[in-house]
């Protein structure tokens, strides 16, 4: 994440906080949750106000969240009532420890000539068949946004990426923001498994 992007988040994590907290994510939540193991370990990586571990949480599910802003950590910590690290997606450095990852609009601000190793640290974070969900504006192009930088991709793209690694998609779709006046963004997600390379 760039220098802008983080000051972005850290200057205005209380706003950003409260305008995502009440968003219905059902939808997604219905498309994931499935493949997750049952009470199983869930990692929400830039998990911002920790909406959706929060959920997860309640769901019976053990849960681990970390985000970049030292700012939305401390909210997303209270909020979740357990600690979040500070950290970025360069720095997940951990082995088969989750048993899914969840990366709802976080990887977004990675920049693309760096998801490939964020790929590669994802997959290394996972359990042998954990899944992982990610989603992306949709697009083709890295662009500035309101001081914040942003990677978008399209299935192609993305299909792309994961091409360097061991994860393959096994769903792709598009909807669009549950945000009230944001009706006309339009997301990409995915559904990514670990392909056993025999």
């Amino acid at each position: 994440m760039s220098n802008s992007t983080l000051s972005y988040y850290n200057q205005n994590a209380q706003n950003f906080s409260d305008s995502t907290l009440n968003v219905d994510m059902s939808v997604l939540y219905a498309e994931f949750l499935p493949h997750v193991t049952e009470h199983g370990h869930i990692l929400d990586a830039g998990c911002g106000s920790a909406r959706d571990a929060a959920y997860f949480k309640k769901q019976g599910f053990t849960v681990s969240a970390f985000d970049a802003s030292a700012e939305l950590a401390a909210l997303a910590s209270s909020y979740l009532q357990q600690p979040v690290d500070v950290k970025t997606f360069q720095q997940l450095d951990c082995v088969n420890k989750y048993d899914a990852i969840w990366c709802c609009a976080s990887l977004l601000h990675v920049p693309k000539a760096e998801l490939p190793q964020v790929f590669l640290n994802l997959q290394t974070a996972l359990k042998p068949n954990g899944v992982l969900y990610v989603s992306f504006k949709y697009g083709d192009t890295e662009r500035v946004h309101n001081g914040r930088e942003f990677t978008d991709l399209n299935e192609n793209s993305l299909t792309h990426l994961l091409s360097h690694t061991q994860l393959k998609a096994i769903k792709q779709w598009q909807s669009v923001d549950q945000r009230p006046e944001r009706e006309s963004e339009v997301w990409l997600n995915a559904l990514i498994k670990v392909v056993h390379v025999l």
